[in-house]
């Protein structure tokens, strides 16, 4: 499969998690989902138009995430008032938002039909364009893009592996040394044409801190650019 990677920053993001609505919670990673969306600022695609990009894309491409910064999680609340009576008390809403992350995030073309959103994509990233602001989640907190590498990925292979990115919660951990952080995430990979991420396809990932790696056993792909092999598990 035809891949590239990308480094992906900002000073704040967030990526809500649908069950904590009142104050709502982020996810430590960004997700496929969120990565779609910043697909489609990046290449100026209008909100209309990428209901029918979600279902695509979730499908189509593959992606893995790595931890370049440890996770750093901070509170920050907001009193939300309505526009036609902005002087009305309101009580403060509590989100919470990851300060300075950092991900290096791998994607891989699963299937044809979205190779030109996949190679214009890969375009603007590497002549540092984007036709709208991409955002780490929300719409205050710009993202930052860098290009890092091109490259392609393997077939599914199965067996031991050592990886900086996540693996699924099925994977054998064989070398968990107890030395670092890992952490646990439940992640959305499938968002459909109303903007729903479908439980059903939520995968369940664990990931090592920065800067160390993790050894398991189980499905993975091989990544071969010019300068590198590594291996990774994509979703």
């Amino acid at each position: 499969m035809k891949g590239f990677q990308l480094i992906i920053e900002g000073n704040w993001g967030h990526f809500k998690k649908p069950e904590t609505n009142n104050n709502p919670l982020s996810h430590d990673l960004i997700t496929k989902t969120a990565l779609i969306g910043l697909i489609g600022a990046v290449l100026g695609i209008e909100r209309e138009d990428m209901k029918s990009k979600y279902p695509q894309l979730s499908d189509d491409l593959l992606y893995g995430v790595q931890l370049l910064h440890s996770v750093r999680k901070i509170s920050w609340g907001f009193t939300s008032r309505k526009a036609i009576n902005p002087t009305a008390e309101g009580a403060p809403k509590y989100f919470e938002f990851l300060k300075d992350p950092k991900f290096l995030v791998s994607i891989a073309l699963l299937n044809e039909r979205s190779n030109d959103v996949f190679e214009n994509f890969k375009m603007y990233i590497k002549s540092e364009t984007a036709i709208y602001t991409p955002v780490l989640g929300w719409h205050n907190c710009p993202a930052n893009l860098k290009w890092e590498s091109e490259g392609d990925f393997s077939e599914l292979k199965n067996g031991d592996f050592e990886t900086y990115g996540f693996v699924l919660s099925e994977h054998t951990p064989k070398d968990f040394s107890g030395q670092f952080r890992i952490g646990f995430e439940k992640m959305p990979t499938f968002q459909n044409d109303d903007f729903w991420n479908l439980p059903e396809r939520y995968k369940n990932v664990i990931y090592p801190d920065y800067p160390y790696s993790i050894i398991v056993n189980g499905e993975y792909y091989e990544y071969k650019s010019a300068e590198k092999i590594e291996k990774w598990c994509l979703i």
